[in-house]
């Protein structure tokens, strides 16, 4: 997910390009069945990672229009995007984790729910190789362990279990707040659409 913040600009500019197509790429790939944990893992990685770049990207693409291509020459906003990127995929990988284990639990009673905070902290520890900030690594384990506490395992996946994600995607995306205003409805139904194919994708993947 991440990028290093020392790069040269021009460096700076191939790596978001990089990061902008990639997981749109994985998306298409054909995707295994979901038979264990790990490939639970590695579900929510892709698609908490997917979900992240689509809804980002696509609003500010959506915002900027023309001007779209040149917030690539900007390295204070690339910056912001970066903040706003981590920020937004750490809390989509919380729902995506919290999602998947409570509808696991209501289907079959035997799932056991601290996998939600294994397979977490899994994937925000792997990030760490790819630059994922300390405070935000440290901000999203206690958000983590908040949600953690009070979730009720039985009716989470029914009870608008993205709601937090497409929250975090108005609150961080790197745009000025009387735009955002205007467009709260839209960025927020952006996000919960992405999410809906991602739930029926998870349904007809699932085999254990």
């Amino acid at each position: 997910m991440g990028i290093k913040y020392k790069l040269r600009l021009k460096d700076l500019k191939l790596e978001y390009l990089k990061e902008y197509f990639l997981p749109i790429l994985k998306y298409f790939k054909p995707t295994k069945k979901i038979s264990n944990y790990q490939d639970l893992k590695e579900f929510i990685q892709k698609k908490a990672a997917w979900v992240t770049q689509e809804t980002l990207y696509g609003y500010l693409k959506t915002r900027m229009g023309a001007k779209y291509v040149l917030m690539f020459e900007d390295e204070i906003f690339l910056s912001s995007i970066n903040k706003a990127k981590w920020n937004i995929y750490a809390v989509s990988l919380q729902d995506l984790s919290f999602y998947s284990i409570s509808y696991l639990k209501d289907i079959s009673n035997l799932h056991d729910t601290s996998k939600a905070r294994e397979i977490y902290y899994e994937i925000l520890n792997n990030e760490k190789a790819n630059s994922l900030p300390d405070d935000i690594f440290k901000k999203a384990s206690m958000e983590f362990e908040n949600r953690n506490k009070n979730i009720d395992w039985e009716v989470y996946y029914k009870s608008l279990p993205f709601n937090s994600s497409a929250l975090a995607l108005y609150e961080w995306s790197p745009i000025a707040e009387e735009l955002k205003t205007l467009d709260r409805k839209i960025v927020l139904n952006s996000m919960i659409l992405k999410w809906d194919n991602i739930q029926k994708e998870f349904k007809e993947l699932i085999n254990f």
